[in-house]
């Protein structure tokens, strides 16, 4: 195998957005990675290496204000980071893809689904975050943060991964309501091709019920849940990543 894919940029909006891709077969795999992640994490590289090894197209990116793409982070938010998304889908991209989404991840890959269904012909979603600004940071906002909210338009969030904790904005918040999926009354999610869910149930981050709240919403008739009992929000760990690549293969030959 050679070295290490080089780092691409594409501008969108006046932003950079930065992206690794390989060349292979089809359908390619495009990996989206989580909230203040980036695309050097272990999942975005055990998939590009399995990709590689079976001669997979794969592109892995960093949103707007997320690892070596430009962007101010109080520009950031869901609508912003799917349409980055959708400009390597559109641009960088060849014919159909396998989405591979981790955390909020998952809840672009959900919407790339939706605005390009005759594109993305498989979807595995890695502790799936839809909706989370909704589920799991409005309802434990307390007095502190709102009046942060009101008085700078944003609050620090304490963080298990980054001991300064990160930035959650008014305009984050607000923006996310336009693309929810799994409200109350919703209706059913327009995603038909098949869909693939790993999530822990020991993930402290988003409930493993999650996933079968969005196995449950979904069209497609060809969805499969896996939970892993001892498994975190990460999904890192060796026997981890092995599953990941297990069901993308799935995927690949589905």
């Amino acid at each position: 195998m050679e070295g290490e894919v080089p780092i691409h940029s594409l501008d969108r909006a006046g932003t950079a957005i930065a992206y690794r891709q390989s060349p292979g077969a089809g359908p390619g795999i495009i990996f989206l990675t989580g909230f203040r992640s980036d695309m050097g994490g272990a999942k975005a590289v055990a998939l590009e290496r399995w990709a590689r090894a079976h001669g997979r197209a794969f592109i892995r990116f960093d949103y707007h204000a997320h690892g070596a793409s430009g962007g101010k982070w109080e520009d950031g938010s869901i609508g912003r980071w799917r349409d980055d998304a959708l400009a390597v889908l559109d641009r960088v991209a060849q014919g159909p893809q396998i989405l591979v989404g981790s955390s909020m991840g998952g809840w672009i890959a959900l919407l790339l689904a939706l605005a390009r269904p005759d594109r993305v012909v498989g979807l595995l979603g890695i502790a799936p975050a839809p909706d989370f600004t909704e589920r799991m940071i409005r309802p434990r906002l307390g007095l502190v943060e709102l009046e942060a909210l009101e008085r700078h338009g944003r609050f620090i969030a304490p963080s298990a991964y980054d001991p300064a904790g990160y930035p959650i904005t008014q305009h984050l918040l607000d923006e996310a309501q336009s693309h929810l999926l799994l409200a109350k009354g919703s209706n059913p999610i327009p995603i038909r091709c098949p869909v693939r869910l790993l999530h822990g149930q020991r993930d402290p981050d988003i409930p493993w019920q999650t996933s079968l709240d969005l196995a449950a919403a979904l069209e497609s008739d060809d969805v499969c849940v896996t939970l892993v009992k001892d498994g975190d929000h990460r999904l890192s760990r060796d026997a981890d990543l092995a599953l990941m690549l297990q069901l993308t293969g799935e995927l690949a030959v589905a």
